[in-house]
Parts: C-alpha cells; structure tokens; sequence
C-alpha cells in the first residue's frame, strides 16, 4: 500500500500552474527554508544524489541546483501535471539532465542510495499516524546509512496556549479571509495536526536519529536529522529506538473558539 494520499485531483494541471503564484504569500518562510537546506547539505559530496519527496514544482532543486554543478536529483511526486511544471522549470534553468522524473509514490522509487532528501511541506498531508510513519521510512529506505533529512511542515500543539495565536498569524498571512473559517474547520483533517514532539517520534520509528528542530515561521515547523546507524529496510529497526516501537503521543483535538 502507498504511504502518500491515494488522489491527486487537488494537484491537477491549474493548480499546477497556479502553485508558486498561490504560495507567494508565504514565499518569504520557503526561501528561508530553502536556506537552512542549503546550509544542513553543505557538507554532502560533490557528486552527491538529491531525493526530493514530493517534489511539486522543484523548488528545493531549482535552489541546489545552481549551487552544486555536480548534484543530481531523483523528483517524485504523485501529480504529473506538478512535474510536468517541475520539469518545464528544469529545462529552462539549465539542469534537466542531472533529473529523474518519477511520478508516484516514494515507495514506488528503486530502493538505491541518495545522500540526502528533502519532503518540505509533503508529510502533514498523511492525516493517519502510521502511514506517516510509513512515509518517512520510505525515505530513509533510499538513503544511504548517515544520509541526512530535511523536513517540513504543518505542525502544531492544539493545547498549548499559544495555539489560537499562532493559528490567527497563519491564516492573516496565508488564507483569504473569507476562507478562513473553512481552514480552521479543515485542520486536522484535511491537512495532519500532529504536535512537533509527535512528528518527531514518527521520523524516529521511521529509522532516523531524533531530529533536531531548527525553523519555526507560525504553523511550519522543520527539523534536520540523519538516518540511523544500522537502518535498513523497512523491516529493520533504528538502534536509537526502543525494540518495540513506542506508542506515538495522543493527538489532541481542535478546541472551539470562544
């Protein structure tokens, strides 16, 4: 079974061409995140091979790619039509041929070695548990023992008194206002609302190494982490875990607003 969402109808060929524009509101906390990916790599080989989890338009290549002439890239995602986009993108800065285009799954992907891999604002669309879990050990499957992770997403503490704060700053930034109420009425179940701490546990039973939080911008949340020592197949535990996997964190529930 696929660990990633079974339909792709929202990411179709309008959304597709429609992305970067819909996500300029916030373009200011990608590019930030985009720095802090350049920075945790900084150390990988010259020759270094670049999964991008739910690759969208390329965004995390069209950012490396110039940096590191000798890097290639392995782009998946579940949408054709975003990477046909990613593609077109690819192609007209110049570094398509150091690009493999897989639309599916992760767990569709060869299982061969990668250095390092991105899933930036990819995983909080895995509303159950284990199947998130499933999703971060399909990664750390196609990376070398050591190879690092960057990840990102929506992540939040419903109970924590800065919740409603947070989630007001998120929406003036990001969603129209006459769209808001419908977001609020969305999160935690159309998009995961899985606490920082629990999204770490997953990235452990996954197979890495705690991660180690290093961004915060309102509701995204990313962390840098490395795959385990003696991490394998999906079948073979992190040693940095229990033997028998921990249960993961209640996940609270959305609290009415007075």
């Amino acid at each position: 079974m696929p660990s990633s969402p079974p339909t792709t109808a929202a990411f179709d060929a309008t959304h597709a061409r429609n992305y970067d524009r819909q996500i300029e509101p916030i373009r200011g906390f990608k590019d930030a995140l985009h720095l802090l990916v350049q920075g945790a790599f900084a150390r990988l080989p010259e020759t270094a091979r670049i999964l991008v989890a739910g690759a969208g338009t390329a965004a995390e290549a069209r950012h490396l790619a110039p940096l590191h002439a000798g890097w290639r890239f392995t782009l998946v995602d579940p949408s054709a039509a975003m990477l046909d986009a990613a593609r077109e993108h690819a192609e007209a800065e110049g570094f398509v041929d150091r690009c493999e285009f897989h639309v599916g799954w992760v767990s569709d992907l060869p299982v061969q070695a990668h250095d390092a891999a991105t899933s930036l604002l990819v995983s909080h669309f895995l509303v159950d548990e284990q199947r998130r879990v499933a999703f971060f050990r399909d990664i750390a499957d196609r990376l070398k023992p050591g190879g690092l992770l960057f990840s990102a997403d929506l992540a939040a503490d419903l109970e924590h008194p800065s919740f409603a704060t947070v989630m007001d700053l998120w929406l003036t930034l990001y969603v129209a206002p006459e769209r808001q109420d419908s977001y609020r009425a969305m999160f935690g179940h159309g998009v995961a609302a899985h606490a920082p701490a629990q999204v770490e546990e997953m990235m452990v039973q996954a197979g890495f190494a705690p991660p180690a939080a290093c961004y915060q911008a309102a509701l995204i949340r990313g962390w840098v982490t490395r795959k385990a020592a003696g991490s394998g197949l999906a079948t073979c535990a992190s040693p940095l875990a229990p033997s028998s996997p921990r249960p993961l964190p209640a996940t609270p529930r959305p609290r009415p607003r007075s």
